[in-house]
């Protein structure tokens, strides 16, 4: 048989190193080519690895929670062959490398020591009672130990820079979506319900009319040359949650969809990313970002700007909510929008009148799909 090391790839877009999350095999273990053999997360998204040959494993390269650099020695296998293209791909190493392959455990069994004081230990010896079966007739107070890895490591990097780094720069203004609602729902009257729309598409929509006057805010920020770039186009993060975490799929050039269009992307980027399908493509690149909770939004959030972006938008729950309008208190239906900025590069003047021009578009919906100059 021939050994073989397989290397961790480079995945693209910069990535120097990666963190293992899962491994779908141990040392022993025989696996077949192209079948699953580790989870590999980047800062942008969980990747399944298959096995590039058939073998045997003998060595691992780490643990879920280590990280990895590309290059080095993911796992050793023993194969019977060694075809060409697994050996440029993988690496392949002299018998004399792995002759003595390490064959530690890939999971260890712990034995859980028993909580108990030694007079307690004694007295349970003298009685010839084992201590391990007794069983505890005390509320549980057992803690459970969750590593923190994978994509939930990445989050909460990015939430500690972005917090550490940005000046954030909160401003919530309610929105009368009365009208923009009755839109949607006749919209939705002749839509399938799998189809149907919700706020988001009107609001990506509006929002690329509106940041065509506050470019300022479609920008991301360089922090390694110190320079600020707008974007032309507007491609829109939408946060999602999934069961791995918060993901954020990009909408790309929002501003040349229709509201059909918008949808329908919205909703393939957010089944992609809660399925793990999602293109590398598909969570980079997007220039300012839109969060809702739907039905939990709350009254008033403090969205957490996504680097290295300088705004967000945050769109609070709808609610029916008596207001005074022309001198007469009726209901209307009313969602605020939450929004953070980075206050280095947009000044709250600017933060708040782009706030107030978006707030003029849901307001009258009919002009969502209005050039500036046709109002």
């Amino acid at each position: 048989m021939n050994p073989y090391e397989f290397k961790v790839p480079d995945l693209g877009e910069g990535t120097v190193s990666s963190e293992i999350v899962a491994w779908h095999v141990k040392v022993g273990d025989t696996v077949r080519e192209d079948a699953p053999l580790v989870e590999l997360s980047t800062d942008k998204a969980v990747v399944e690895v298959p096995s590039p040959v058939t073998g045997r494993v003998v060595r691992l390269g780490g643990q879920p929670g280590d990280t990895v650099a590309v290059g080095a020695v993911l796992v050793a296998l023993m194969v019977d062959e060694a075809p060409a293209a697994v050996a440029m791909h993988a690496g392949t190493v002299g018998a004399s490398n792995l002759a003595t392959p390490a064959a530690a455990r890939v999971q260890a069994r712990v034995q859980a020591r028993v909580q108990a004081s030694p007079a307690a230990r004694r007295r349970a010896r003298e009685a010839g009672i084992d201590v391990a079966t007794v069983a505890g007739t005390s509320p549980a107070t057992g803690i459970t130990e969750i590593p923190v890895i994978g994509v939930r490591r990445v989050i909460a990097q990015r939430m500690q820079e972005a917090t550490r780094t940005v000046p954030h720069f909160s401003y919530v203004e309610e929105v009368d979506v009365t009208a923009l609602e009755a839109l949607r729902q006749h919209l939705n009257a002749h839509r399938a319900p799998a189809d149907a729309y919700s706020y988001l598409p009107f609001v990506m929509a509006a929002l690329a009319h509106v940041l065509r006057a506050f470019p300022q805010c479609n920008a991301h920020y360089d922090a390694a040359r110190n320079v600020v770039l707008r974007h032309a186009a507007v491609h829109i993060g939408v946060a999602t949650q999934t069961p791995d975490g918060l993901k954020v799929p990009v909408v790309r050039h929002v501003e040349s969809r229709t509201l059909g269009q918008l949808a329908a992307e919205v909703r393939r980027v957010a089944a992609a990313a809660r399925g793990n399908s999602a293109r590398r493509e598909d969570l980079t690149g997007s220039t300012i970002t839109v969060t809702s909770l739907g039905k939990l939004g709350g009254i008033a959030t403090t969205p957490v700007i996504n680097l290295p972006e300088v705004a967000i938008i945050g769109l609070n729950k709808a609610v029916e909510r008596p207001v005074v309008l022309g001198g007469v208190v009726v209901v209307r239906r009313m969602m605020n929008l939450s929004s953070s900025f980075d206050h280095r590069f947009v000044d709250g003047f600017d933060a708040a009148a782009m706030i107030q021009a978006l707030k003029d578009r849901l307001e009258q919906p009919a002009t969502i799909f209005m050039e500036e100059e046709e109002r």
